[in-house]
């Protein structure tokens, strides 16, 4: 039976900020019904997100379906246009970039889409798909085949399938492909949006294993966007948890899954199933629907749904704020902060 491993941590806080998000937010305006009056409701898909990514971590997104992981990720490697916000790549603001210096950003930052037969070209053999990329930045003709045997080669690709199609792959296969496309630059930073989460399970162990095997070799800085808790506890660094577009909680991820500080983190937690099936655990069930992020409730968003709710909830928005002497943070207002003297 194949497994993942158990990544070793890193010891937390050595490494510099390779990225950093401030306030970032992305908003879709919702079209008016009547052609003539312009929109002035949207839906805030990513509403206030802030966090640093530090060079060689993982750093897992995880949240339930529509929280907005997705749109952060997009929005950071400006695949979507962000609305608000700052997005600090080594130091240096991108959201403003356009053009040639936007295209020579991609040489650093790639991206690892969800869906691994969507994201690739039909009607293009693997080798056409993985050199693409180096065509586009002039990349030598010579060089791009001896990459290409390269990087096919540490996916666990044969170079026999340099000339087949992506109909002729498996879902696995199809995502490796995938991988390799992103590596094809030499990239520092590599958002994988839910890479797995189209992958039978045992296929999953191997594409985590493989990105962890990449980043050691590569030395590769990771944003892993994901809903299966399971797969952000065996691949993470430090975990950042969203509800309705915002950060709720984030620290370093076994302080975290230990002690979580927010009820909507605990929620989650309890919902991982456990192997052993004489540990009772006690599962945390959310009532109610996820508000509308179109029209999201005031003060905390989470106190529609939240058992704990007192009347400040309903009001104040809750500040993200160090609730450990391990330096995690949580946004809510029942948890104490923690002062370091």
């Amino acid at each position: 039976m194949l497994v993942i491993r158990k990544r070793r941590r890193g010891e937390p806080g050595l490494s510099e900020p390779l990225l950093e998000v401030r306030n970032l937010k992305k908003h879709f305006p919702i079209k008016n019904k009547n052609p003539f009056l312009k929109s002035t409701r949207s839906v805030k898909a990513v509403d206030g997100v802030s966090f640093t990514v530090n060079k060689g971590e993982t750093l897992g997104l995880v949240g339930e379906s529509g929280c907005g992981k997705s749109s952060t990720g997009r929005s950071i490697l400006k695949l979507l246009e962000p609305t608000e916000g700052e997005v600090l790549f080594k130091g240096e603001d991108i959201t403003s970039f356009r053009g040639e210096k936007l295209r020579k950003l991609r040489r650093d930052m790639q991206f690892i889409f969800q869906d691994p037969y969507a994201s690739l070209n039909p009607r293009k053999t693997v080798e056409q798909i993985i050199t693409e990329p180096m065509k586009i930045f002039g990349m030598p003709k010579e060089e791009q085949k001896r990459k290409l045997d390269r990087l096919m080669d540490v996916v666990g690709l044969s170079s026999y399938h340099k000339q087949r199609y992506p109909h002729q792959f498996s879902g696995g296969q199809r995502q490796r492909i995938g991988i390799a496309r992103a590596l094809a630059l030499d990239p520092e930073l590599i958002i994988c949006d839910e890479p797995v989460s189209a992958l039978d399970v045992s296929i999953q162990a191997q594409v985590i294993n493989l990105l962890e095997d990449l980043q050691e070799e590569f030395d590769l800085t990771y944003i892993f966007i994901a809903h299966d808790l399971s797969v952000i506890n065996h691949i993470s660094d430090r975990v950042a948890v969203m509800y309705l577009g915002e950060i709720v909680e984030v620290g370093e991820v076994d302080e975290l899954y230990a002690n979580p500080r927010h009820p909507y983190t605990k929620a989650l937690l309890s919902a991982i199933p456990e192997a052993d099936p004489t540990v009772e655990k006690e599962r945390i069930i959310i009532q109610g629907d996820l508000p509308s992020p179109s029209n999201p409730p005031q003060g905390c968003k989470f106190h529609t749904r939240c058992p704990l709710a007192e009347e400040q909830c309903k009001h104040t928005r809750p500040a993200l704020r160090t609730v450990s002497l391990g330096g995690q943070q949580a946004a809510c207002h029942l948890v104490k902060e923690v002062v370091e003297i």
